[in-house]
Order: structure tokens, then sequence, then C-alpha cells
């Protein structure tokens, strides 16, 4: 076995990533005023960021391939290019991830990817970010896209062909850890992509494969397995991607997307339990866990239409299905023992989460009315969800089938009041019904025979905001919205244990309306950018996920969480660039129902305040680097035994142009720091799940484009 590389071992690259730079040695555009202009989707009204009169990030493919040399983890990607997103679990489940401390609406080219009514926290990993071109992230409330985006709206749009009729590109890359590198700790990943334009017609095919070994913490230890919830470690994926366009005139263009992903743990490593007191991590040895492999299985298809002038409006039409299963790892837990299947108390079963969603999204947009300062759009969206969540070693009823049907009108404007002064301003009109089947409850709970419904839900949703441009390049902005969500329909509906119990009766299943307030500035002059908001957003009837006996339920409360984003980048010169970003978030929750807000939403339910410096030059048209710091604050919370002690992490990555293709390195954790998760410490407490970050690791690569 090779030696673990020491620190002195690395000082080379540091020093190579701290040298000065000639400022002629590169010539790059400022990203913010390319971001800046990028068009909005998820807006849904072509509005760009600088418009938005609420915070809208964009990460492009540059910051998206950085990170993906740091962490193939997507949930790492988001977590480190967004201050106020909660830092991964590092697990194939991301339950308590968050943004701005409520759920946010994950999309994949418009089409939902969010299982709103059954959250299986499996959201974030239903695509193999190498397929990504860029990500929308809207923050805080809104209901433009439909339900589930009571903490913001992530889309994740694909690859777009590129011109030429024939363009190819190869990748691959490998990670090995600094400690403990051998075979079964070594990760590997390689994709393929063709794409190319002619007149009318463009394509796209991409493929993905990506076989993850056993992760090892600072210390050298093997990371636990989470054989229950599913992990991302000793796993394989791949991710196959399709794209066709025919560009039917000047105004008119058809699409298909399809993409079909698949991750499965191997199954091959037995989680051991750590002691929470001692601060010793749960750690893995070899072994078969019972059951079948936790995995994702998902189907994303989609076909769009637009029409650039229809009666002098733009017109854009999309249907679309995804098919989701999510199957977790074998448990014996007391939630799945029955004395009619078996008398020792020690039966495994595994919950397996189904949904098929099918939907369409139609809007239509005009901007040049009265004389070009006010824009509409208006359309409406249908949408059908039928899903449910069964034990997959028994055949049992978890969480008995479910139908929801929503209807939803739309309409949105911009008015220039004055030539720096926008007003906009919005209305949604959901009409939802969720009919679910009559069942029976597992013994853990009574065999209760429930009598099943149908459940109406109608909401009318607002949004209105202002943005104010005194001088070029500054502005400020105050917004109100409202989002619109579900409860967790199958923890409320697994648990009942009341005899007579009906669907109708069910106080639970009443929806999140979260409203949301939001203020603050962009500023864009010279070498700087600055970026400030605070936020604030409330829900009188929120949901808060607490474990209870080892299994995550929910509860009903008022809720609010308020906080502050901040972030100031700084241009030194053409080739180099250093930016800082903040994130305070404070939640807080009435445990008792008196209407007071007395407790502290804990790392379930919120993200600590975080800290993230990055700085990325380019020392000659060949060679750039990128270096990022990022700090999470320490934090307690009522519950004595979770106490979040904070940590700080530093990455590095440096690619290298050759005459043909590219190199690139990156090194994750480069301190070697040995830490226990946000998650494990903050959010659960659980011998089995105490979990350590991921140690150093080294990861190189190359690619190639022909």
């Amino acid at each position: 076995m090779p030696p673990p590389l020491s620190a002195a071992a690395l000082t080379p690259l540091a020093l190579a990533i701290c040298l000065p730079v000639d400022a002629a040695a590169a010539q790059t555009p400022a990203i913010s005023d390319t971001l800046d202009a990028v068009v909005v989707s998820a807006s849904r009204s072509n509005m760009t960021v600088a418009e938005s009169p609420q915070t809208v990030l964009i990460i492009d493919k540059q910051q998206i391939q950085q990170q993906l040399t740091i962490s193939s983890n997507s949930s790492d990607v988001l977590a480190n290019l967004i201050p106020s997103y909660t830092p991964s679990r590092g697990k194939m489940n991301g339950s308590g991830e968050t943004l701005r401390g409520r759920s946010p609406l994950v999309l994949i080219d418009g089409v939902p990817q969010s299982n709103p009514i059954r959250p299986t926290g499996r959201e974030a990993h239903t695509i193999d970010f190498g397929m990504v071109e860029r990500i929308e992230v809207i923050q805080g409330a809104n209901a433009i896209n439909g339900l589930g985006a009571t903490g913001g709206t992530l889309n994740i749009i694909t690859r777009r062909p590129q011109d030429g009729s024939l363009n190819q590109h190869i990748d691959v890359q490998a990670t090995v850890p600094t400690d403990e590198t051998r075979a079964e700790t070594t990760s590997y990943e390689t994709r393929y992509r063709v794409d190319g334009r002619s007149d009318k017609f463009d394509y796209l095919f991409s493929a993905s494969y990506s076989d993850q070994g056993l992760y090892v913490d600072g210390a050298g230890r093997s990371i636990g397995a989470d054989n229950t919830q599913g992990d991302l470690m000793s796993s394989r994926a791949y991710d196959l991607l399709g794209k066709l366009g025919y560009q039917i005139d000047d105004d008119q263009r058809l699409s298909a997307t399809v993409n079909r992903y698949r991750i499965k743990n191997d199954n091959d490593y037995i989680g051991i339990a750590g002691n929470r007191t001692l601060g010793v991590p749960t750690t893995s040895v070899r072994g078969t866990p019972e059951g079948i492999a936790p995995h994702n299985d998902v189907w994303t298809s989609s076909l769009s239409y637009t029409h650039d002038d229809v009666a002098g409006m733009q017109l854009s039409a999309m249907v679309f299905n995804q098919e989701f299963e999510g199957l977790f790892g074998a448990d014996n837990s007391s939630t799945f023992q029955d004395p009619l299947i078996a008398t020792t108390g020690t039966l495994y079963d595994q919950s397996r989460s189904v949904a098929s969603k099918w939907g369409s999204k139609v809007s239509l947009s005009r901007d040049d009315l009265l004389d070009s300062r006010l824009k509409l759009t208006g359309g409406f969206d249908l949408l059908a969800d039928t899903g449910k969540q069964d034990l997959h070693g028994t055949g049992r009823t978890y969480v008995p089938e479910s139908d929801y049907r929503n209807a939803s009108l739309f309409l949105q404007g911009e008015y220039k009041l004055l030539p720096q002064l926008a007003l906009h301003a919005g209305v949604r009109r959901e009409e939802a019904d969720l009919e679910i089947d009559s069942y029976q409850t597992l013994w853990r709970y009574n065999r209760v025979d429930v009598a099943g419904g149908k459940l109406d839900f109608n909401q009318t949703l607002y949004n209105v905001g202002l943005v104010y441009e005194p001088m070029r390049d500054v502005s400020v902005f105050a917004s109100y919205s409202e989002g619109f969500g579900m409860p967790d329909v199958g923890r409320v509906l697994r648990a009942i244990n009341v005899p007579g119990t009906t669907v109708s009766s069910l106080s639970d299943l009443e929806p999140i309306l979260t409203k949301s307030v939001e203020a603050g500035t962009r500023i864009r002059r010279g070498a700087f950018d600055f970026d400030l908001s605070y936020f604030q957003s409330n829900s009188d009837l929120g949901t808060r996920v607490e474990s209870v006996d080892g299994a995550f339920m929910m509860s009903r409360e008022k809720t609010r969480v308020q906080g502050v984003d901040a972030a100031l980048a700084y241009r030194i010169n053409p080739a180099q660039r250093v930016r800082l970003a903040y994130a305070y978030t404070r939640g807080r929750y009435d445990s008792d129902d008196n209407g007071s807000l007395d407790a502290p939403l804990d790392g379930l339910n919120a993200a600590p305040n975080r800290l993230i410096a990055t700085w990325s030059a380019d020392w000659t048209p060949a060679l750039s680097t990128f270096v990022q710091a990022q700090h999470a604050f320490s934090q307690s919370f009522d519950e004595a035994a979770k106490r979040f002690s904070g940590y700080t992490l530093v990455d590095a990555t440096v690619a290298y142009r050759l005459p043909r293709g590219a190199l690139r390195a990156g090194v994750s954790n480069l301190l070697d720091k040995d830490y226990i998760t946000y998650y494990s410490q903050s959010a659960l407490v659980e011998p089995l799940r105490y979990f350590a970050g991921r140690g150093r690791t080294v990861t190189l690569g190359y690619s190639l484009d022909f």
C-alpha cells in the first residue's frame, strides 16, 4: 500500500496556486456582467437576473466543472456555490438539505424532480451534473413553477448542442484519498458526448458512468455506510441524455429531451455504530447488508414547442413526464415488525417510493405593450402526480396510493413606472385535489383501517416587487411572494393509530402557505460586485421534521426563517477574481402552540451560518487555478445532544490546456480536516448515523474535444 501523502508533499501544489500573476497574462470577461444578462427560464417571463426583485444566482458550466473536480456529489456542488444551502450529508438521501431553511423545488429543464407529496430527499440525485449547462437558483418562496418551492427554485438546464455538424467530447477522471490509497478507495468517472447543428436540425447525446469507492475520513478511517437511507460511497451510477431539436422556421422550434439516471449502492459495506459522547464516528466493514441495495431510478422526458410571433406574442409550451423509483435499504426497526410475519422481532424490510408525474406548461408573453413599458406573461399549468410507498420485501402498504391533480392559471406583469423604476406583480390560482385510497396501517400503528377520500386544495397566490436603478449598474429591490406546498403525506398517513380515522378528517394534510419578503441591492461598479439581501419567510402552519424513536415524523407548527445573504467580489485584474459570500439563517418555531416562536429549528430544518471565500486566476491562456475556503459557524440547539461545533474546509483545482485536450487536478479538503458532518451533529442523534466527512482526496482528470 502506498504511503499517505503528507502536508509537505502537497506544498508544491499549494505554492503553484499562490504564485503572483501578471495582469496581462490572460483576458477574461467579467463573470457577473455575463451572468446578470442571462434570461432566467425558471421565471417564466423572460426576466434577467438584473431585473429580478428576488435574489437570483446563475451557476455556469465552468463553476460546475470546478466543483465536480472537487466532488462528484451534486449536493456538494450546490452547497459549495450557494451559501444559504445546507451542507451536504454526503449520502444518497439529502433530507434536511434546505434552501433558506425551506424545501426548494428542483427542476430539470423545467420538469419537476421534487416529489412534494411524498418527499424522499433524493431529488438532488436525478441527473449527473456533468450533463448540466447551468443552474438557475431563485431564492425565496415563489409559485411561478407550481407546487413545492417554499424555499426557492433550482432549475437545472442541460447541455446544449454546439455549432458544427459533429462535435465530440470525452472526459475521464479518478479520485483517491491521500490516506488509505488502495483499489477499494479509488473512484472513477467517465463521460462521452456527441452533438451538432445543421440548418434546421440539432442533436445531443451524452452518456456517463461513475464507480465510487470506499470513502475515508480525515483520520484515515472508513466512513460509515448508511445502509438504510442509501449511500453515494461504494455505488455505481449512469446517466443517458438525448436531445433533438428542429427549427421549423424563423419563429418556431420543436425540441425533445429524455434523461435516464440510475444510481445503485454496491451493498458491500456494513455500518458500525460510532460513539457521540467520545467523538468516535460511524465506520464501515466489509459485509453484505440485508435486502436489496438502495437505488434511485429516474426517467425525465419533455417535448417543447416555442413560437416567437403569435399575434405579436411569444408562446412557450411543454408536456413532460417523470417516472421515479427510490428504494431504501433494509432495516429491522420496530416500525417494520409484525408478529404475523415474524415472531422473533428481527423482521427486515425496506421501503420503496414510486411516483409518476405527467404535466404541461403553457405561457404567452408580450413585452411591447404601452409603448414597451408593460410586459405581460400569462399561462396555465396542469399536473397529475400518482404514487405510493410500499414495503418492498413483504409487499405491505406503507403509504397508500395517492392521486394529486392540479390545474393552475397565472398572470405575471412588469410595468415601468419610471425609466429607473419597475413594478413586478403576479397572481396564480391553484385548483388541486388529492385522492387517497383506503388502507390499513402497519402492526406498529395498531393495524388501523383508514377510510380513503378526496381533499380539495384551492389557493390564490400573489407576488409583488419593485426594482429601482438610481444609477447605472446600481439597483435596489424589494419583494413579497407566496409559495404553495404540501406536507409530507406519507409521514402523516403511515403513522395513524387511532381507529375510525378518515382521510377527510386529517388537519395535518392542510397545505403549506409560505409568505416571503425580501429587500436587497445589487451593485456592479468597476472591479467590484456587491450583493446584499435580507429575507424572512413565515408559515402559520408549516412543517418541521423531527426524529421520534428513530423514525422521521412531521409536526405542523408556526415557523419563521429569516436571514441575510451577502456577497462581495473584486476583480484584481483581468486574470484574477476573489469573492466572499456569507449567509446568516435563523429559524424558529412554535413548540407549544401558544403563538410564540420560542424554539430554534435544528439541523433537519435549517442550515448553519456560513462564509465562503474563493479565488480564481488565469495564469496564462493555458493555466488556471481555483481555491475555495468555507467556514460553517458553530451553533447550539435546545437539545443538549445537538450541538454543531463548526468546521473549515479548503479545496483547490488546477486546469491546464494541452495542444490536444485539457488536464485538471483537484484537491478536496486540502488540510485533511477530520470533522463530523453538520447533519450528524445537529439533525439526528443516532450512533449508527454519526458520520464523518471525507478527508483529503486528489482528483486527476482529462478531457478532449474533437
